[in-house]
């Protein structure tokens, strides 16, 4: 026998007196109470400690793969909103398993104590179908706020739009994003209201300034003076470090009325076109007077090619057919309403 078995038999014979003798009602209790206790320790105590043991090597175990989800964040230089959306992800993935192996392992040692969970489970079935029913935006909310994390569709800082509103992202969570948009109104968005995510800060921008100019210009010429323009903003001190490649001037677009429109693309670092955009739109401004070209202007009355041959001095115009100008008639007197 286990000396720990005979030196619980040998108290257990000690204390045999009065009350507790064999035979009696609290002898009987004593005794019954021995025999459960050496088959719980016999049977049901290396069972609790396995589940134990378990408990704790899955705890440490998802401890260690969290921890590790940040160190592989921070070693590749990510951003610091990156790797606090890491954090924040890594926090709740360890809480929740936490809470799983901790709600089964419970489970575990109420059913080795002998503890009849049929009814438990079935009152927790019912509280989590009434919960769910109740809290399933809240549950799509965290679904799809765990998704924009590990998916990094957007970080904090980022100018976005998000279910038709605009604006810079404040902050994150993983039931809401909040977004403030130019005029400063802030805007609190459920995460689950995020279908579609347009991210203007992600990789770069792009910006098309459409020049508008007479129609009496030489395209050539505007062409060279825009090209010019643009080569000069790209290289200068300002704005050449936010330049991802050259500007793009394609030519004659489109040609409305009196005015020639001439497409100029930049491409910018993302949210770093209006700058260069700026400065381009005031130096065409400037160029177009020196040059004594007029912008365009779709109402502008010109005279075509036709007209102006027409209007030669070596081939005058054809006078009009001799008459009565009408303008120059006097009104005739006499009632309208008869022939007088």
């Amino acid at each position: 026998m286990h000396p720990f078995f005979a030196s619980a038999r040998f108290a257990l014979m000690i204390a045999r007196f009065g009350w507790f003798q064999e035979g009696r009602f609290l002898g009987k209790v004593l005794d019954e109470w021995a025999i459960d206790a050496e088959e719980f320790v016999h049977r049901k105590l290396p069972h609790l400690l396995v589940i134990a043991v378990i408990a704790f090597v899955l705890s440490r175990l998802l401890r260690l793969i969290t921890a590790r989800m940040v160190h592989v964040a921070v070693e590749h230089a990510a951003g610091a909103a990156r790797v606090g959306q890491v954090k924040t992800l890594s926090g709740v993935i360890r809480t929740t398993g936490i809470a799983v192996i901790g709600l089964i392992a419970g489970l575990q040692f109420l059913d080795a104590l002998g503890v009849n969970l049929a009814p438990l489970l079935a009152s927790a079935g019912v509280a989590g179908i009434a919960i769910g029913l109740a809290a399933q935006n809240i549950v799509k909310d965290v679904l799809n706020g765990i998704l924009i994390l590990i998916e990094d569709q957007f970080n904090v800082g980022d100018t976005v739009r998000l279910a038709g509103l605009a604006g810079v992202v404040e902050s994150m969570t993983l039931r809401k994003t909040t977004v403030r948009d130019a005029d400063g109104t802030l805007y609190v968005i459920p995460n689950s209201q995020i279908t579609t995510v347009a991210n203007q800060s992600a990789g770069y921008s792009v910006a098309t300034i459409q020049v508008s100019v007479d129609f009496s210009a030489n395209p050539d010429t505007v062409l060279n003076l825009l090209q010019e323009i643009a080569s000069e903003i790209r290289s200068s001190d300002q704005f050449h470090n936010l330049f991802v490649a050259d500007p793009q001037i394609l030519g004659v677009d489109q040609v409305k009325g009196s005015e020639m429109i001439f497409p100029v693309v930049f491409k910018t670092l993302a949210t770093k076109q209006y700058g260069p955009v700026r400065e381009f739109r005031r130096r065409v401004r400037l160029a177009l007077e020196e040059h004594h070209l007029l912008p365009g202007d779709p109402n502008r009355i010109f005279s075509t090619f036709v007209e102006t041959e027409r209007a030669k001095p070596d081939q005058p115009v054809a006078e009009s057919a001799s008459g009565p100008d009408p303008t120059t008639l006097k009104p005739e007197n006499g009632s309208p309403f008869t022939s007088e």
